[in-house]
């Protein structure tokens, strides 16, 4: 039933623009792609799963967890790692080819403290209620799913198009060092960013892990790879490409399964980055400047 499906795809669709969105918005305040961005999915995955089956908190204080924990290993990475090599001026690969390390540590770590196979959610931590609209049929958890990604984007977007520091970012985004000169505080901006895209990832882990009912260690490497495609789809460090282009990928991989095959999901999503790439290689939003000064 098509309206069904498109109601999976929005579930699913929020929570790959949610992720991208922290993804983006490194990318289009510092000039990084943090490739370790899968890696802290992961792990707030897996602190949320602690929250609730170790110290018994309820699934909001799990999700706050990770919110908090995700932000703070974004923090400890911009600080660690990528703030010395801003200092040093490295090259852009320099930085990626870092965070891919960091993100090797994370999964090996994580397969070491946790094991390698998958932990699931108790089964009692959601409510089984389905909701009915006409002919759609919606679970409690769906609805969570959607309403708590759109409600942290709405804001996201807000802050930076109503406020100060909101301002202050996109002054970054387009220079660093004229804003510099204005008397913005760079490094500490640099610093939030990192936080809140961290954040954000890891909301995102714990929203596909509830969905999908798996956390394992390296279940943040396919959700980076359809990270990238999402903001080459939508256009690199562009927040409304991201959100648009989640988005899509979320329903073009929904309408392959149920129209084409499970197997064609991932044939489905980078054939559309493969094709974008071709035609537009900004991305729909994206735009072809020059960063100055």
């Amino acid at each position: 039933m098509l309206e069904q499906q498109l109601v999976n795809a929005l579930s699913l669709g929020s929570v790959y623009a949610l992720f991208a969105l922290g993804f983006t918005l490194v990318f289009g305040v510092l000039g990084v792609i943090n490739l370790s961005h899968g890696a802290v999915f992961m792990i707030g995955a897996y602190m949320a799963l602690q929250s609730v089956t170790k110290l018994a908190f309820p699934l909001w204080a799990a999700l706050l967890t990770a919110f908090v924990v995700s932000g703070a290993v974004g923090l400890a990475i911009d600080l660690l790692v990528l703030k010395p090599l801003r200092r040093r001026n490295a090259p852009h690969l320099i930085p990626m080819i870092a965070t891919i390390g960091i993100a090797i540590f994370f999964n090996s770590a994580s397969q070491g403290v946790f094991g390698a196979e998958n932990l699931r959610f108790p089964s009692d931590l959601l409510p089984d209620e389905q909701l009915h609209f006409a002919n759609v049929q919606v679970s409690v958890l769906e609805v969570a799913i959607i309403g708590l990604s759109f409600a942290l984007m709405a804001g996201l977007l807000l802050v930076l198009r109503k406020t100060r520091h909101g301002r202050a970012l996109r002054a970054i985004a387009e220079s660093p060092k004229a804003a510099a000169l204005l008397g913005i505080n760079v490094e500490g901006l640099f610093h939030l960013t990192s936080t809140i895209a961290a954040a954000l990832g890891g909301l995102s882990g714990v929203l596909i892990a509830l969905y999908s009912n798996a956390v394992f260690p390296l279940m943040g490497q396919p959700m980076l790879h359809k990270g990238i495609a999402v903001i080459i789809l939508g256009g690199m460090g562009d927040i409304r490409g991201a959100l648009i282009g989640g988005l899509f990928l979320g329903f073009a991989e929904v309408m392959s399964v149920a129209y084409i095959g499970s197997t064609m999901r991932d044939a489905v999503a980078f054939g559309l980055l493969f094709i974008v790439l071709l035609l537009r290689p900004q991305g729909m939003f994206g735009k072809v400047l020059e960063r100055k000064a």
